[in-house]
């Protein structure tokens, strides 16, 4: 696209060196920057010739003499304001690349205005380039959708803003296998978003695929004849709730919770930073424990002053009281070469320590001030052992930490207890009014968790279809989901469920934990549904729909790297969310069914 999409060199192009190295300017709007952010840098379009960047939005001047790319959205408002541009000649040639599938309208529309402006010649090229999704790192993507938990458990929520924010995602993923170059085979849970996700998904390639050539063709005739089709598996977020309240102890999760980290880049008071592949510290270090980063930092940081001493001794001279009397010169300008060729690389070594000491110092102000690690551990034995120190749950709910910390506590031990005595519910709930923390997320799981009992222990047909009514009238239309995830509410042990989920659906074994999860073919015939490839698989892109977590992300990444041979696992989800970003959108639902009950997180007068 940077390259305007291979073109020819033009005639006039400048003594035949094409357009690789003719510079052009580069137009895009809000979304498509932070598309574009993670992946590629300045320096990085600079070496594509393109020499400004700018925002659709923002006032531009004219560059009568160079192309301009445009990547943006396809909206109307986009379409019109690239036709105002042709119209004024802003630029030589206009190489227009939609992010995603553009509507016959929208096209329409700058079509209809750059014909009334008689300047549609400028326009080089109009493309479609199913990239509207934000890729992260090689592994990880998100559709940068955000509040998709709220709008689709929203009791409230119109069907209609349930199927197009379902088409959207499903729109997001089609991106994500075309960029793939695979047509997947789609595996989900019965029943919820997932389901409706997948049959619109399923739909949209399916009516793809009956074009020829389509964006499928091009990739299998260059894949190796010994390709295999990934396997898509499509959660709901309900599925294991704790995963994203919880607190975490490791590098990646903790910067992502307790500082702004956002898109690769962490913003602190007075620095700056990219946190990203091309940081070998973060690389090797993001999914360490804490403490044991600290630790790593001063290691490095001590074999840092050890090469410099070492640099020092080296370059020395005389300094030993040794005479220079100019028979070792060349050993000497050896030494001197030597020296100045690892100068650059011990000033990025020291970058490199000193943005990680940085980071660290910043993590360790709120970990103390907020009692992080106490939380953790008392999370975690919930969560993992099944057990709780009640003493020690009700200290950190009145002691250290904020609202949010102990309402994620308390949610946590909602979660982790299929029926926790009632007079120790009573004691956090009474903890947590203390603290004058907004009980409405609490109330709102904990409805979700009766609900959920109500539904297991209803065992005849008639009842259980009443809880369901009963629980719709309540609760709005995604009550399905909720109760599909009734076992997995409750962790248990160290591995996610969802981890568990995704290996059974890789091995594609008979498992009672899946044999009921729906599977969708796009290629196959829609008729018959035998003879449906069930796995192996050796690459499966898993998405959570209602926003996912580096928590969730750490854990895929060990499951590929365990299994034998090596698996490949990709993650995305609809956005990703820290803790407090989640406990806020079942806050927000919880208000919503008017549950906010117990105490606001205003002052007391």
């Amino acid at each position: 696209m940077l390259h305007l999409n291979q073109q020819q060199p033009s005639p006039d192009g400048g003594g035949g060196e094409g357009d690789e190295e003719a510079y052009k300017i580069l137009v895009m709007d809000g979304p498509c920057i932070s598309l574009l952010s993670p992946v590629l840098r300045v320096g990085d379009l600079r070496k594509h010739g393109v020499t400004l960047h700018l925002n659709i939005d923002k006032a531009r001047q004219q560059v009568a003499d160079a192309p301009a790319v445009y990547l943006v959205r396809p909206t109307p408002a986009n379409a019109d304001r690239i036709a105002a541009d042709a119209a004024a000649g802003l630029y030589a040639s206009f190489h227009v690349n939609f992010s995603t599938s553009v509507p016959r309208p929208v096209l329409d529309r700058l079509a209809a205005a750059t014909a009334a402006s008689r300047s549609a010649h400028r326009v080089a090229r109009v493309a479609d380039q199913y990239l509207d999704f934000v890729c992260l790192e090689d592994g990880l993507f998100s559709l940068a959708q955000p509040r998709a938990y709220v709008a689709l458990n929203d009791p409230a929520a119109a069907d209609s803003d349930i199927t197009s924010l379902v088409e959207a995602v499903a729109l997001g993923l089609f991106c994500v296998v075309a960029t793939l170059g695979a047509v997947p085979i789609i595996r989900c849970a019965r029943g919820g978003p997932a389901e409706m996700v997948a049959a619109a998904l399923d739909a949209r390639l399916r009516d793809h695929l009956l074009a020829k050539p389509n964006l499928f063709t091009e990739a299998a005739s260059s894949a190796a004849s010994s390709f295999q089709r990934p396997v898509l598996c499509l959660f709901d977020r309900n599925f294991e709730l704790s995963v994203g309240i919880q607190h975490d102890w490791s590098y990646r999760p903790l910067v992502h919770d307790v500082l702004s980290f956002k898109l690769n880049k962490l913003k602190l008071p007075t620095e700056k930073y990219d946190l990203d592949d091309s940081d070998p510290f973060w690389v090797a270090n993001s999914w360490s424990p804490f403490p044991k980063v600290a630790e790593e930092i001063e290691a490095q940081l001590a074999k840092y002053k050890q090469d410099v001493d070492e640099v020092n001794q080296r370059t020395g001279g005389g300094r030993d009281g040794v005479e220079f009397d100019g028979t070792d010169l060349i050993g000497n300008t050896k030494h001197l070469m030597n020296a100045v060729n690892s100068l650059p690389e011990l000033t990025e070594r020291k970058k490199m320590i000193d943005k990680h000491t940085n980071i660290a110092t910043a993590l360790l102000g709120h970990i103390k001030e907020r009692s992080l690690d106490g939380y953790y551990e008392c999370e975690n034995d919930m969560l993992v052992n099944g057990t709780v120190d009640r003493n020690m749950l009700l200290s950190l709910l009145r002691g250290k930490g904020t609202k949010e910390d102990k309402l994620r506590l308390a949610v946590t031990y909602l979660l982790s207890f299929e029926a926790p005595p009632a007079s120790e519910l009573e004691q956090v709930e009474a903890a947590l009014r203390e603290s004058e923390v907004d009980m409405s997320a609490f109330q709102y799981v904990k409805r979700i968790k009766s609900l959920n009992t109500q539904f297991a222990a209803a065992s005849s047909t008639a009842s259980r279809s009443n809880i369901v009514d009963w629980a719709e009238k309540l609760y709005g239309q995604s009550i399905s989901a909720v109760t599909a995830g009734v076992k997995n509410l409750l962790s248990d042990g160290r591995q996610l469920a969802l981890t568990r989920t995704v290996e059974a659906l890789m091995e594609g074994k008979p498992n009672p934990e899946v044999d009921n999860y729906l599977l969708f073919d796009p290629r196959a015939p829609r008729s018959g549904t035998g003879g449906q490839f069930r796995g192996p698989f050796r690459e499966a892109i898993v998405f959570m729909i209602g926003g996912g977590n580096y928590i969730e992300y750490r854990s895929l990444v060990e499951l590929g790297q365990r299994s034998q041979p090596s698996k490949h696992v990709i993650y995305g989800a609809t956005e990703i969310l820290n803790g407090v970003e989640f406990i806020q959108q079942l806050a927000e639902l919880g208000q919503k069914a008017g549950l906010g009950g117990g105490s606001s997180n205003l002052p007391p007068q």
